[in-house]
């Protein structure tokens, strides 16, 4: 037994209790998957790690966190987002605890792939909303889920007063204090999380995949629109992660601050970047996805045009002998900061205009292009730090990140407009507000026509 499918305007009741709760979960999840941006100084510290090193700690618990984002979508469409959640909150909960007792750096990337599969939690969340709500309300309500990427932040406003304060204490069980009782203080919360979901959430899920076949969910795969939308993800979303964990060390080794201040400093990314989130759902609903991409690009491009400048000046060397200096520049910390905030707000309002494209072309697959678009989004939150750190390396400039995501804003950008400029050549002008004309021919196309949801996406 399932329940009913949501009407366009009616919700199915208990919806609202899923979408809290999930959305509960998913922040602290979130903040599990991330948690080394804020460990890794204090670990560099201890173990005499190298930067890359260290970003590795961080990689691949994104990776851990990405890669099973397309099974876990079609697992939730299948049994019920319910039980997937319930299941990553405990198994999230145990390698937690573990990385508490990490005594090695070897053994220290072993659990931090391990935590991080909490990170596949997205995907689920987002399929078992999906099944939960309406077309009417669905963009708003993945918008509110989404916005658990604030978990990010919460690390970096508890985790520099924990550790300060805790540092050298012996607890119960052979804990010890400053980072390493972070991840306890997490295990606890994933399992408080877990039975107050146990028991509030509706025991009937909707289930809306449980009879199709696996294969059948695999075939809008084949789509071009969802690698694209992929690319979008991983300069949104990936990028997002990927400046998490890295702006911590920029601020510490670029400006000199200490960790507390880089952590609150980072927080002005990463709330935007999170809480904008359903105000992008909401533009979406209202305005289309589409514009709310178009701004959400232009923006990121200005800001990484500003952050990506290196500090000095031009020297030239003159027939005479001598040298001349000429466009200096050099970006404040309050400068520096201003930017990073609108860059976060892009994101924000970026990654739901992204999701709000799935459910309407893929209606019946949330779960299986939902998972691969975050999957390969994550992925990217895998990759970019990675680049990051060797470019800073390379090139001994920590702005040369803003660089790397420029490009890969450029390309997103170029790629959707190309695309809307072939469709308008193809079909009538009066289709000049879709993203695309879902092929009615096509098997891979959910709808035989046009509904009000696509011509507003």
């Amino acid at each position: 037994m399932e329940a009913k499918p949501a009407t366009h305007h009616h919700e199915l009741p208990g919806s609202g209790r899923v979408l809290t709760l999930s959305t509960i979960a998913f922040t602290l999840m979130f903040a599990v998957w991330l948690m080394f941006g804020i460990l890794g100084v204090p670990i560099q510290k201890e173990f005499g790690l190298t930067n890359p090193e260290l970003f590795w700690i961080t990689s691949l618990a994104v990776l851990n966190g990405s890669m099973w984002r397309l099974p876990a979508g079609m697992i939730a469409d299948r049994i019920g987002g319910r039980k997937v959640m319930l299941y990553f909150l405990l198994t999230g909960a145990v390698a937690s605890v573990a990385v508490s007792f990490a005594n090695s750096y070897p053994m220290l990337l072993v659990l931090a792939f391990l935590v991080g599969f909490v990170g596949n939690s997205f995907s689920v969340g987002i399929a078992w909303n999906s099944a939960w709500f309406s077309d009417h309300r669905k963009g708003f309500a993945l918008g509110v889920f989404g916005a658990g990427n604030v978990g990010a932040s919460v690390t970096k406003f508890i985790g520099p007063a924990i550790i300060a304060a805790t540092a050298g204490a012996t607890y119960a069980f052979g804990i010890h204090g400053g980072w390493r009782l972070i991840p306890v203080i997490y295990a606890v919360l994933l399992v408080l999380t877990a039975i107050a979901m146990f028991f509030i959430t509706p025991r009937v899920d909707h289930v809306p995949g449980s009879s199709k076949p696996i294969r059948e969910m695999l075939v809008p795969l084949r789509d071009v629109r969802v690698w694209r939308f992929s690319l979008y993800y991983v300069v949104f979303f990936g990028a997002y992660v990927a400046f998490s964990a890295y702006l911590p060390s920029y601020y510490v080794s670029s400006f000199g601050v200490d960790l507390q201040a880089a952590a609150l400093l980072t927080a002005t990314f990463i709330f935007p970047a999170s809480l904008l989130r359903p105000v992008g759902g909401w533009i979406s609903d209202r305005w289309g996805a589409r514009r709310a991409m178009y701004a959400s690009f232009f923006v990121m491009l200005v800001a990484c045009g500003l952050l990506m400048m290196p500090n000095g000046h031009l020297v030239f060397h003159l027939p005479d002998g001598t040298e001349r200096s000429f466009a200096h520049y050099d970006i404040s910390l309050p400068l520096f900061v201003v930017a990073v905030f609108v860059l976060g707000c892009a994101m924000g309002i970026g990654k739901a205009a992204v999701y709000k494209h799935i459910p309407t072309y893929f209606p019946d697959n949330v779960g299986s292009v939902g998972g691969l678009v975050g999957m390969l989004g994550g992925l990217g939150g895998f990759f970019l730090p990675l680049m990051f750190s060797y470019s800073q390396v390379a090139t001994g400039l920590w702005s040369s990140a803003f660089a790397i995501l420029f490009v890969f804003v450029l390309v997103s950008l170029l790629w959707m407009h190309w695309t809307i400029h072939r469709m308008l050549h193809a079909q009538s002008p009066q289709l000049s507000d879709l993203v695309e004309v879902p092929d009615a021919a096509s098997p891979l196309s959910p709808t035989p026509a046009l509904n009000p949801e696509e011509i507003r996406a």
